[in-house]
């Protein structure tokens, strides 16, 4: 693994110029364990040309030290010594320096600013995201194993789909399957709603009991290594009505349109196309969700966003989800979500839980 972060590393540093700074400060958690191997909290990643320091405390200067490749910790007498005061310590003379302004508070930034007498600073946005976008063999490992913690949850919940079951005790169920399985917490929190309520693309579990005749649907990934799955299962309990059997047909056409576009080089919006195409040859056009999925990896929701104006070609080793949606309010929704890597022809699946649209009573 050192070799990966020392790569990581130098990636980074390539892009100084493009950015015009020859320093970097990352104050985002996913991002720096992506460039540092550090897990923890509480830590500043300083990437000059030639060195890097992760400022840390002593509640992770332990954990920095076995975890870190490339870097020096510093840690911190937070007591005596100010963040800003500890960055412009290592600062470089004459610095241009880069700050990830997407992850710090105004409050806090004005702080640290005040006390950088070496620096000249420039706000940048997006710079490791882009470089984590394209995933490698190891990291689509932990996803892969991600979800195949999340199948194996969904198949040891699937016998409490019973009748007067609530909306918040399938979620616990699976939280508890998931975690049990070796999942390192939860991708996000868990959705499952029931009935009228799946109309909700994001609900939250209630107390809503599930009766004959219900739509359910399910949203949930695991996590391993700091890298998650994300995988949605919508069902009716007990006999489907026509129109409801009408919408999860059109869901289930949508998604085989939409991944039957999916390859390098191809650009993401034609997956959303073929998509909405399938769902407004259904007649359900108007009840669709208006993206298609996202990138997904250290962040839940990555690079790409597949929505209308998505501009991104995709690349081989991207790890996006592909997940076509109908909502229709007061009434219920379907929502079928998967995995997928892509690859030089096509992709290839990483959730594999089976897509059962009837649950027997």
């Amino acid at each position: 693994m050192k070799t990966v972060f020392l790569t990581r590393q130098a990636q980074l540093r390539a892009l100084f110029e493009r950015y015009d700074v020859n320093a970097m400060l990352l104050f985002g958690y996913e991002n720096i364990r992506y460039i540092s191997g550090f897990s923890g909290h509480a830590a500043y990643a300083l990437i000059t040309n030639n060195e890097a320091f992760l400022i840390t405390d002593y509640r992770y200067a332990e954990q920095a030290q076995s975890e870190t490749f490339g870097f020096e910790v510093i840690c911190r007498d937070r007591d005596n010594e100010t963040l800003g005061h500890c960055i412009n310590r290592f600062l470089p003379s004459n610095c241009q320096l880069g700050f990830e302004s997407d992850f710090v508070s105004v409050g806090m930034w004005q702080a640290i600013f005040n006390e950088l007498t070496k620096a000249r600073t420039a706000p940048v946005q997006g710079v490791v995201e882009s470089l984590r976008r394209v995933k490698d063999e190891w990291e689509i490992k932990q996803i892969q194993l991600a979800a195949s913690i999340a199948d194996q949850a969904l198949a040891e919940t699937m016998p409490y789909f019973k009748a007067g079951v609530t909306e918040r005790d399938i979620a616990l169920e699976l939280e508890y399957r998931m975690q049990k399985l070796g999942s390192q917490g939860f991708a996000f929190d868990t959705i499952s709603l029931f009935a009228e309520r799946t109309s909700l693309p994001h609900g939250v579990p209630s107390s809503q009991q599930l009766k004959p005749g219900d739509f359910i649907t399910l949203d949930f990934g695991a996590v391993i290594n700091g890298y998650r799955s994300d995988m949605t299962r919508s069902y009716v309990y007990g006999e489907a009505t026509k129109t409801q059997q009408e919408i999860y047909s059109a869901v289930v056409n949508a998604q085989e349109a939409a991944m039957g576009q999916v390859k390098a080089g191809a650009p993401a919006v034609n997956a959303l196309n073929a998509s909405h195409q399938q769902l407004n040859n259904a007649g359900f056009g108007e009840h669709a969700g208006e993206g298609l999925g996202h990138g997904v990896g250290l962040f839940l929701h990555e690079f790409p966003i597949i929505k209308p104006d998505c501009e991104y070609c995709l690349e081989a080793g991207n790890v996006i989800t592909i997940e076509p949606g109908i909502y229709i309010p007061n009434y219920g929704g379907v929502r079928l979500e998967e995995d997928i890597v892509v690859t030089e022809q096509g992709y290839q699946l990483l959730t594999h839980a089976p897509k059962p649209f009837i649950l027997p009573e």
